[in-house]
């Protein structure tokens, strides 16, 4: 099995997914665990010092005033834990809280939280276990880290609280431990808070976001270019001289998987024979730059979740030179607003692409196809229906695109006085995910049908490769009404599992 190893300067994405959606091993690294007993080395000696040191010797909060006596510290790394693990609402899916885990356990191996060794080895075998502490949906205003969530997870390693184990059944954290033979921690000074105190529940998923982003874009750009086909459309517009001398580089990606797509296509450039027109539609003309500026968010997007991801999150943090100083970077708005911005692009692509699939529907504007592609119109309602629902979920993602990050809403007594609702702005961003993945496959399902329909006309090989794959997968091509809701499921997950990329590319080479 793949093993990450964590050390000192972060991880990449690539660790996260491998970590979080494949399964790979955990294991800390020799530095690592070198960094974690030299920071522990400072709390120590600060701990056993009169001063009182915030989150060393102090409560938390607007609690911070208060100095606590080292017989009451350990009490206090439990209690902020119980206290803090007041999620409401349904569970988290299994890769949220893994990567809830394991991106806090690259901040603790940073050396910079003063937790020892064993805290953070405990994380790991807790990962490596498959053991999934149970997170609810809600409990974070993303500062002062996801709280609610990351304690949770914290409960877990305290031998509290509930899990899920390897084999899906919930039973008590404790007795899960026990089954893999991992001991319950202890927590002392600082460990509790520094098990809390991360952006690691919205960077998490930013960071599967991404990547589910990065397959649905380049999925778009074919369902996009089947369109034009079926629509008859020119390609000229795709021309790379075009998109040069307006050069934003995620357009001339978009555009280029277009022409890719449409290279040796026997239904382009006919937009001159019977109904002739000069353009073709926004929807059709104006794919790449739509579909381009969202790529150009995903990339601003991935550059921030790189630099938190070699990121230490923690309040307050050890530095080298010994000293243990406060600070706010545990604020999650860098990480927010480029999920809410995500969160736009996503919306305006569903938006671009239901209007693409309206046309080919719409006989007055279809230049020759069937009125919602039926069979027999009148006595078939074709794909009307499945038009309603590309709409309703498009509607949905309006409404998801509106910022959680433009919110704030104080706490702890007006300490904690601006947030950034960073881990909202994750949950909304994944729903959205889900709604863009159905948008396209209804596009998709659609153009197929009328490619297809194109009687006498030859698709481009790329087009004939993806109709094949589809149609191997049991979603069918055209013919009398059917129950059309499985269909369109078949379609969903041919697009999210990525079988409608690679058909493309076993005929085009990788896309952009």
């Amino acid at each position: 099995m793949h093993t990450v190893v964590v050390g000192t300067s972060g991880v990449t994405a690539s660790d996260v997914l491998a970590v979080v959606r494949g399964g790979a091993r955990v294991e800390l690294s020799e530095e690592a665990v070198a960094a974690l007993a030299a920071s522990r080395e400072i709390v120590d000696a600060l701990a056993a010092k009169p001063d009182p040191v915030y989150g060393v010797s102090t409560g938390f909060g607007a609690l911070a005033t208060r100095h606590i006596s080292p017989d009451l510290r350990a009490q206090l790394q439990r209690n902020i834990v119980r206290s803090h693990a007041a999620g409401m609402g349904p569970r988290v899916e299994r890769e949220v809280v893994r990567a809830l885990m394991f991106l806090r356990l690259k901040t603790l191996c940073s050396g910079h939280t003063g937790v020892r060794p064993e805290v953070a080895q405990t994380m790991a075998d807790v990962l490596n276990a498959g053991i999934t502490p149970i997170v609810h949906e809600y409990g974070s205003l993303g500062c002062s880290g996801d709280l609610a969530p990351l304690s949770h997870c914290a409960l877990a390693l305290m031998g509290e609280g509930e899990a899920e184990g390897p084999d899906g059944s919930v039973r008590p954290a404790g007795e899960l431990l026990a089954a893999h033979g991992i001991r319950p921690v202890e927590l002392r000074e600082k460990e509790g808070l520094a098990l809390l105190n991360g952006t690691d529940g919205m960077l998490g998923m930013l960071v599967m976001a991404l990547a589910d982003l990065d397959l649905l874009y380049r999925s778009a750009d074919v369902t996009a270019a089947l369109s034009l086909e079926a629509l008859l459309g020119t390609d000229k517009v795709l021309a790379p001289e075009l998109h040069a001398i307006r050069p934003h580089p995620g357009q001339a990606a978009s555009a280029a998987n277009m022409l890719a797509v449409l290279e040796g296509s026997g239904l382009t450039g006919h937009h001159q024979d019977d109904a002739p027109r000069v353009q073709d539609a926004y929807s059709v003309r104006c794919a790449p730059q739509v579909a381009g500026a969202g790529r150009d968010t995903l990339a601003h997007a991935r550059l921030v979740a790189e630099r938190e991801l070699a990121a230490a999150v923690d309040n307050p943090v050890v530095l080298p030179d010994g000293r243990v100083e406060s600070n706010g970077n545990f604020h999650g708005a860098p990480v927010a607003y480029v999920l809410d911005f995500l969160a736009i692009a996503v919306a305006d692509l569903a938006s671009i692409t239901e209007r693409r699939t309206d046309r080919l529907l719409d006989k007055n504007r279809s230049h020759g196809l069937p009125p919602f592609l039926a069979d027999d119109a009148g006595v078939d309602s074709g794909l009307m229906i499945a038009q309603y629902t590309q709409a309703a979920l498009v509607s949905e993602l309006k409404r998801l695109a509106v910022p959680a990050s433009a919110d704030s809403i104080p706490s702890s007594a007006m300490q904690e006085d601006h947030v950034s609702m960073g881990w909202s702005a994750a949950r909304k961003l994944r729903t959205a995910v889900d709604g863009l993945t159905r948008v396209v496959a209804v596009e998709l399902y659609a153009a197929a049908r009328a490619v297809e329909l194109r009687e006498g006309l030859t698709p481009a090989p790329a087009t004939r490769a993806v109709l094949k794959a589809l149609r191997e997968a049991g979603v069918p091509g055209p013919g009398p009404d059917r129950y059309l809701a499985p269909d369109l499921a078949a379609a969903e997950t041919f697009v999210r599992d990525g079988r409608l990329v690679e058909a493309v590319e076993r005929v085009t080479g990788p896309l952009r």
